[in-house]
Formats: structure tokens, sequence, C-alpha cells
């Protein structure tokens, strides 16, 4: 078997066609929403790689730490010999953890983006030529079928990513995650924690402004690729803490009442001054919640690793 190989599941035109259909979802739904996936073109991933550096942004450095200081145990109470990573990127972090797996044989990350597979596997089985990297072009909140690989298998969802997730959302995908699993196999997941607001909100709203561009970029995104008129200078961003819902929303708020027109879907679509458009959810965790929604899932958490400061968590939860 070739030490690295990639598996296409996400049919060439299926981008094209998830964002005509969320756009034409969002734009005509009240209040109006786009998802956050659409953020991560080229120049998106790049401010957000840029957001990770900031000192108001605390989530990545956070889970840097645990990985840096607890990978061993990870390691040591999973035993896995197969690693699947959902949304795995450059799989940066991931190397922690995949040092610290000795007995790893094959890492499986899944992403969308092929380019970013083909560039981290490549470089990953340069590294490391006794491991096997199987790369799948998926979309892992839809059906996800992995490859037959030894085990027992570590999946892992880390970044705190499942907060863009709304409830039913979050069930529905760790009910699709537990499917994956055979008994035995577990479950390692990021997960941002409650804490003050101020906090939180200059996390997604960071004095240099790159956040505010971030959010903006969504509309750029609709632009190039529908044909539509947004005008991101016609929006302002907007960051705010929800205390019933425990969630930061990011929001693109309008200027002025104007009409913005996506002709791919000969679509018109009309705001008011100061109507908002919700572009992200990023849910925060408490242990107990973790623990009820993996447990609804038939998952059992059995071991929860915070930072130093407890403003983040992975916790290591198996299949039943």
């Amino acid at each position: 078997m070739s030490p690295f190989r990639v598996t296409r599941t996400l049919p060439e035109d299926a981008t094209d066609a998830a964002l005509r259909a969320d756009v034409l979802t969002g734009l005509t739904a009240t209040p109006k929403t786009l998802p956050p996936k659409w953020f991560y073109d080229a120049r998106g991933s790049e401010l957000f790689e840029q957001i990770t550096e900031l000192p108001e942004y605390y989530p990545t450095r956070a889970e840097r730490e645990i990985l840096r200081t607890r990978s061993g145990e990870i390691a040591a109470a999973c035993g896995a010999r197969t690693l699947v990573e959902l949304g795995s990127g450059s799989s940066e972090k991931t190397r922690l953890l995949i040092d610290a797996l000795t007995g790893l044989e094959v890492y499986v990350p899944v992403d969308v983006s092929e380019s970013a597979l083909t560039q981290a596997g490549q470089a990953l089985v340069a590294e490391r030529p006794e491991l096997t990297v199987h790369a799948l072009i998926a979309d892992f909140t839809g059906r996800l079928e992995l490859p037959a690989t030894p085990g027992p298998r570590l999946l892992a969802f880390l970044g705190g990513t499942i907060g863009n997730l709304l409830p039913a959302e979050r069930a529905g995908f760790l009910a699709s995650v537990r499917r994956l699993l055979a008994p035995g196999d577990a479950l390692l997941l990021g997960t941002d924690l409650v804490k003050d607001e101020e906090v939180l909100v200059r996390a997604y709203d960071d004095a240099a402004g790159v956040t505010a561009e971030f959010n903006k970029n969504v509309l750029a995104v609709v632009d190039r690729e529908l044909g539509a008129d947004f005008d991101p200078d016609a929006f302002d961003h907007v960051a705010l803490w929800d205390t019933a819902n425990e969630w930061i929303e990011m929001r693109l708020r309008s200027r002025a009442a104007q009409t913005v027109k996506v002709p791919a879907l000969d679509l018109a679509v009309d705001f008011t001054a100061g109507e908002e458009l919700r572009t992200e959810v990023s849910a925060k965790f408490r242990r107990d919640g973790v623990r009820t929604e993996l447990a609804t899932a038939g998952l059992e958490l059995a071991n929860w690793w915070t930072d130093s400061q407890g403003r983040f968590a992975l916790s290591l939860s198996f299949a039943r």
C-alpha cells in the first residue's frame, strides 16, 4: 500500500452546489444567515491563521498547550493504531498527537480541501516513513465512510469547531460519529469553555480588525462564486454573547437600506438599515453539558483535560 493516498468521496461539483443551496436558503430566511464554512477560501484561511496569532484569540494556543502537555496521556488512554481527524486542514497541531501515539499505523485526515490534504499528507509521510496516510476529500457534516484500518481508532475533532453547530446539528453530528466507531474506539473532542463575557467577545472582535475582515470575507466569496454585488464596506462586523444559549454570534449589520443581487440564483435580497445577517454561532461548553451530549450519542466521557487557565478542554470519550 502506498504510504500516501487520497480518496475523493465528495463530487467535484459538490462545493458549488452546497454554496448555492446555503446562500439561497440563508438569504431568504428570517433572520438571514450564512454558514461559517464559507469563510474559508484561500483568503479566509489566511485571515484565520492571523486570527489564531492575535493576543485576544486564546483557543488555538490553549488547545495546543493541552496537546503539548497531555498527548502522552491521551495516547496511553486510547492506544490507537488509527487516527482519524475531521477538518484536518494543515494537520499542524495533530503532529503533537501523532508523535505521542507510538503504536500508530494509519492517519486518516478528512477535509474538503484537496490541496490542504495533499500538502499536509506528503509532508507527514516524508517525516514519518513508517506511517500510512489515507486522506479523504469529504464533508464530515454529511454521511462519511471511513476506509478499513486497524483498531482501535481515535477520531479527533479539534479546534472547538463543534461549537459552530446548533444543538440539533450537534446531536446529529455526534450520533454520526458514534456510527463510525466500534466499541472501544474513542473520540477526542475540542470544546471552548464558558468564561467571562468580555474575554469571549474580544476573541471575536479584536482591536486590529482581523476578525471583522474575516467575517466580511463570506460576502467576497458569494460575490466571486455567484456573481453577487455585496459591498463588504456596507456592512459592520458585530460580535455578541448570547447568555441564554451560551454562544457567541458573529453578524454583519447593514449600514443602510440596500438591495443585493445574486445573479447565479436569480435572487434579489433586501436589507433594511440595521438588519443583521448571522454568519457564525460559536457555542461555549461546560463539562456536564459535554458529558450529557456525548452520552446521548452513545459515547462515555472518560477523560477531561484543560489548559492551565481553564479556558479550553479536550475530552476523551469511548464508544459504548
